[in-house]
């Protein structure tokens, strides 16, 4: 009832599992990953025990095909489960359990594992394989949904859509650098969730995506007077604490704080306040 990719990156620091179903809320049971560590996708019959279980083995230094082989060995309920699992190097690996209902399947490759049943047929999981691995030139999240996206327009789920999942984790890659989880989005019951997913992600993208240091912009001269006069339009006059802290002020409040460089300004800060202040209403004449 399901369909997953788990995979890591080139260089091993981000891991990931994207995962859609016609089922609700997958994405809250499916998947699990540890930076620096690796991913699993537990489901057909999920057993959520895989989760914890094979971080822990992964943890240990165990090969993700071993990670497979030993927690379908101990689980009597082994036919009815898919797995797949990625660590922090070597190959991927997948299980499906002979009771799974069809189509169902799954392929392996180096850092990555792809998992599905009661699909439209083996093509999905080719179309999740082929996005994959033409996909390099893309951001890790991107590129995961780019996988998720090809399966869904392959056929996916055979009985239709209800929701999706994206899980990447990176050390210190979360908020403010406090927390490993660099992007954990859900679409939990929606007709179309990959695309949903894919809206989010964007969403995701511009408040918590990290500056071009290549594309940043000096906060000095015309510039500076222009993001004075916008800030001042949308209420954060710049005073004696100067215009770092005018925008500070105004970029919490849109949720920009993780794009802000002292004395510089990401273009894509400077679109968003130049669009706030195309938003705030004209002053109206006294009658």
């Amino acid at each position: 009832m399901t369909f997953s990719i788990v995979a890591r990156c080139a260089d091993g620091r981000r891991h990931g599992v994207a995962v859609a179903s016609r089922f609700l809320a997958a994405g809250a049971l499916v998947p699990a990953a540890e930076a620096r560590v690796g991913a699993v996708a537990t489901q057909a019959h999920a057993n959520l025990a895989y989760r914890q279980q094979g971080l822990a083995l992964l943890r240990t230094g165990v090969a993700a095909v071993d990670v497979v082989a030993g927690l379908v060995a101990a689980d009597p309920g082994r036919d009815d489960r898919q797995l797949g699992v990625v660590g922090a190097d070597g190959v991927g690996a997948t299980w499906t359990g002979p009771r799974c209902r069809p189509w169902a399947g799954g392929q392996a490759g180096d850092g990555w594992a792809v998992q599905g049943n009661i699909l439209a047929g083996p093509h999905v999981l080719d179309a999740v394989r082929d996005a994959w691995l033409a996909g390099d030139a893309l951001p890790f999240p991107q590129r995961l949904l780019a996988a998720l996206r090809a399966g869904d327009e392959a056929g996916g789920d055979r009985r239709g859509r209800q929701s999706a999942g994206l899980l990447v984790v990176e050390r210190h890659g979360g908020y403010a650098g406090t927390g490993d989880e660099l992007v954990d989005l859900r679409v939990d019951d929606h007709p179309d969730p990959v695309t949903e997913l894919g809206r989010l992600l964007g969403i995701h993208t511009v408040m918590f995506g990290k500056p071009d240091p290549a594309t940043l912009l000096d906060l000095a001269g015309p510039l500076a007077d222009e993001v004075t006069a916008l800030l001042a339009a949308v209420g954060h006059r710049v005073d004696a604490a100067g215009l770092d802290d005018a925008l500070a002020a105004w970029a919490g409040l849109e949720n920009l704080e993780e794009r802000l460089v002292p004395g510089r300004i990401d273009p894509l800060v400077l679109t968003q306040l130049r669009r706030g202040v195309a938003r705030v209403p004209a002053p109206r004449e006294a009658t």
